[in-house]
């Protein structure tokens, strides 16, 4: 895996709207019209933006997938400019997240052309390797029950739920002592 550079905006933002196109989190916060995928590329922007500047914002190798980081440890803003729902949502996850020092691993997309290649495999392990390495735990949220056992396959766990009218699954993994 490689940094990211602010130049990579552009490229981070069009594979994580793409991959997340479908995704009902991010549809949930979405109003549904006739600009959601611009909405949702607005999402992502905000979030590189978040991440970029309070967190670790990754490419894959090849450059076809990418990891988005936050550091709440290390943020600096507060999430007042997002939708209501997001906020409800958010402040749901700020009160279910452990203590832990962690990487919130807040988006991980693979430009759906390149899916099933092994490339999200790839940057989740090296992830996973630099969150030993800083001794912090990796916390995630999830909508995509298909998602679940491949970040289980990697030792992520879940240790909460919520009803949104479908699934939010809460995962986390401890670093490697």
């Amino acid at each position: 895996m490689i940094r990211a550079e602010y130049k990579d905006k552009d490229s981070i933002v069009n594979i994580l709207t793409n991959s997340f196109d479908d995704n009902r989190s991010v549809n949930y916060i979405i109003r549904q019209d006739k600009k959601r995928i611009k909405r949702i590329q607005r999402l992502m922007e905000y979030s590189f933006e978040v991440c970029y500047h309070f967190g670790k914002v990754y490419f894959s190798n090849e450059k076809k997938g990418c990891a988005l980081i936050v550091l709440p440890d290390k943020k600096k803003t507060t999430l007042r400019s997002i939708l209501i729902d997001l906020k409800l949502i958010i402040s749901c996850i700020k009160k279910l997240q452990p203590n832990d020092r962690m990487n919130y691993l807040w988006f991980i997309g693979v430009d759906p052309s390149e899916q099933n290649k092994g490339i999200g495999s790839v940057l989740l392990s090296e992830i996973i390797d630099e969150s030993n390495s800083d001794k912090r735990t990796i916390c995630l949220e999830t909508s995509t029950i298909k998602n679940l056992p491949w970040y289980q396959k990697f030792g992520f766990n879940i240790y909460n739920e919520l009803d949104l009218g479908y699934k939010l699954f809460f995962l986390k993994k401890d670093a490697d002592k």
